[in-house]
């Protein structure tokens, strides 16, 4: 398990509590008493971390090398009855984003999402979930089949942007991303929109336009990152803190904002504590929602959608 800064204390409390595991076995003593209270302690602390979490370690937290990424969340949820559908039809097939079609409980499901890669080749292959138009385009192409088919659409966001590269710009990521706005917004099936990390800049609002748009409790959605809002104000990264502060870009100031629907809550400590639960109530969220919006008309859905997203920035 890797540790930040922040968790410093935990990680002096886990390390005791293994030489003390260690112990117990070597000298044939009953140490359980001391394992319970050094367990307590570690709860307790955890709790006492998470409740005073700043923007920043928040933003840490959504970074952190545990955290379990889009393909997990999705193989976890559909209990591996996932078939992954490929390209754009124009370019190539985008491997920062993946998707396709899913069975959750009888409900089939378009999941379209971002994929970082769980190691250094991993996120070299995966461009480190920074997607090209390419991506954006078949990420659009199979929200178009879902709606074919009559199928509901769940989006998975965590990216530090989209690619800004010299190849993006001439295939046309500006044209890309505003086109998935402008046909998101039109989709005729329920849209379900999930910040698991990062959600940075147009790169995430790209697959960002839905019905229900929900954030993780330890995720970030935001116009910039604090790295980069630091380098344009101070021409340095020595203020990403107050930067993270000032964008207001944590699920709890979103929602205070009306800029999301919903918060998803994380075990105590992060989602990388514990997958399996993560895993579980974001699957229970999902078909929450799911059976929410299907009672919708369709026309009623698109009306909805757009009016919310209307509303958003606007002042009388």
């Amino acid at each position: 398990m890797d540790y930040l800064d922040f968790e410093k204390p935990i990680q002096e409390l886990e390390e005791q509590l293994k030489k003390t595991k260690d112990l117990e076995v070597e000298t044939e003593v009953d140490m359980s008493k001391t394992i319970r209270e050094i367990e307590k302690k570690i709860a307790s602390t955890r709790k006492d971390i998470q409740q005073n979490l700043t923007p920043w370690q928040k933003v840490q937290l959504s970074r952190h090398p545990q955290r379990p990424y889009s393909l997990a969340y999705i193989e976890a949820i559909t209990n591996g009855n996932f078939i992954e559908l490929h390209g754009d039809r124009t370019v190539k097939d985008d491997k920062a984003m993946i998707g396709g079609w899913g069975m959750v409980d009888g409900e089939s499901i378009m999941f379209v999402g971002q994929q970082k890669g769980i190691n250094t080749k991993m996120r070299q292959y995966r461009n480190f979930g920074m997607p090209n138009p390419e991506g954006y385009r078949k990420a659009l192409r199979l929200m178009k089949m879902a709606e074919k088919f009559n199928r509901p659409i769940v989006t998975l966001i965590d990216t530090p942007g989209a690619f800004p590269g010299l190849e993006a710009e001439e295939r046309g990521q500006g044209e890309a991303i505003a086109r998935n706005l402008y046909e998101m917004s039109m989709l005729k099936v329920p849209v379900i929109c999930i910040v698991i990390g990062e959600g940075a800049s147009g790169g995430a609002l790209g697959i960002g336009v839905g019905d229900k748009v929900l954030m993780l409790e330890n995720s970030w959605y935001s116009v910039i990152s604090p790295e980069n809002c630091s380098t344009i104000l101070w021409r340095t990264w020595d203020y990403k803190e107050q930067a993270a502060a000032a964008l207001k870009l944590t699920a709890e100031d979103m929602h205070k904002n009306k800029l999301i629907d919903g918060i998803i809550k994380e075990p105590i400590g992060g989602a990388h504590i514990n997958h399996q639960e993560i895993f579980a109530t974001v699957k229970n969220e999902i078909l929450k929602q799911i059976s929410d919006l299907k009672s919708i008309e369709a026309e009623k859905l698109v009306e909805k959608r757009i009016n919310k997203f209307s509303k958003m920035g606007y002042v009388k």
